[in-house]
């Protein structure tokens, strides 16, 4: 069995071993298992209005998980995607409420807008490890906090009167969609799930067919190796983490005019740039396995909610099984060793 096959089986055993484990609390929490996965199902694909809210969770996931794996590929962590999502949604809606425009300029402006904002969040923790050594852990994380005190601010004191919440984007600068959420039963589906398989796509190409992708990739796997080939190792950091910090950008403008519409003050972190590690590490740090993974983290999320109401499980249970997957992806080792044995035991 080749070493590439072993790291496919790797997240579908991981999602099957949380699934069975979820099951197993399910029964010794006195919930019956098949009731309550046929109710996850039925509110995640069940109908075509529930396809179509899956599909829209997933959309922001694609981006905060092509930001963490863009990241990692390239021997950085970026624990930072969520701080980068919430200055994106920020920019966006302020690009949104600040000008008039032809929606053809408008939509266009808010979306680069909010890459841009992303883009810079990402370019300090990027420089201060590039010029300083700082590990970027420590720095993604500190700057996740200091974002959702800003966009609170910026919500409140610049784009309105003290309130908690800003007027909507005008459908200039919405990515609202009268077709999509036609043909899936009035969903909050928008035109953001197209961007995001571009995204995709554009990581793809980037990391596996050009040369400033190959360059990105030798720096994460050997910075020492890659300076003697005659590479610029640190602008090849700052640079990654640019790139990650715009996509992560985009997912905020995915939500700030897509689903919602506009800013609003935050309490707490909205967790989709924390779940987009959960999707990278699932993903395998792939495109394509970043928005297999976000397709099934929408399903997730957006079926827990009918479990309650069909089946008495708590929504809750859902987030067990959210993290037995993950454990079991990061015990990737112990997995391998199971194939390993059963493939010797085959033999």
């Amino acid at each position: 069995m080749s070493n590439r096959l072993v790291n496919l089986l790797i997240p579908v055993i991981a999602v099957l071993l949380g699934i069975i484990a979820g099951a197993i609390i399910m029964l010794i929490s006195g919930y019956n298992p098949l009731t309550g996965y046929a109710a996850l199902w039925d509110g995640a694909f069940g109908q075509t209005f529930y396809i179509g809210e899956t599909l829209r969770q997933m959309t922001p996931y694609i981006f905060a998980g092509l930001a963490v794996a863009f990241a990692f590929r390239t021997g950085l962590f970026n624990i930072g995607v969520e701080g980068q999502l919430l200055v994106g949604w920020i920019a966006a809606v302020w690009v949104g409420l600040a000008f008039h425009l032809p929606k053809i300029i408008h939509l266009p402006l808010a979306i680069l807008a909010a890459a841009a904002a992303g883009a810079i969040w990402g370019f300090i923790p990027g420089i201060l490890k590039a010029r300083l050594r700082v590990h970027e852990v420590i720095v993604t994380i500190m700057m996740n906090y200091i974002a959702l005190q800003v966009t609170n601010y910026i919500v409140r004191n610049v784009l309105s009167n003290q309130g908690d919440i800003t007027k909507d984007v005008p459908s200039s600068a919405s990515l609202k969609s009268n077709f999509l959420s036609s043909i899936t039963d009035d969903s909050t589906l928008h035109n953001g799930i197209y961007l995001s398989i571009i995204a995709a796509v554009i990581m793809w190409y980037l990391l596996e067919k050009t040369t400033l992708g190959f360059e990105l990739k030798a720096v994460g796997f050997n910075q020492h190796a890659s300076q003697y080939a005659g590479m610029h190792v640190n602008r090849n950091i700052i640079l990654s983490m640019v790139i990650s910090g715009a996509f992560a950008g985009l997912g905020g403008a995915m939500e700030g005019l897509g689903e919602f519409g506009h800013a609003a003050l935050n309490n707490t972190f909205t967790g989709i740039g924390f779940d987009g590690i959960a999707v990278a590490l699932l993903g395998g740090n792939t495109a394509l396995g970043v928005v297999l993974a976000a397709l099934l983290f929408g399903a997730l999320k957006v079926g827990a909610l009918n479990m309650p109401l069909q089946s008495g499980v708590p929504t809750e249970l859902v987030d067990i099984v959210i993290a037995l997957i993950i454990f079991f992806v990061a015990s990737s080792y112990m997995i391998k060793w199971l194939i390993t044995r059963f493939k010797r035991e085959v033999k």
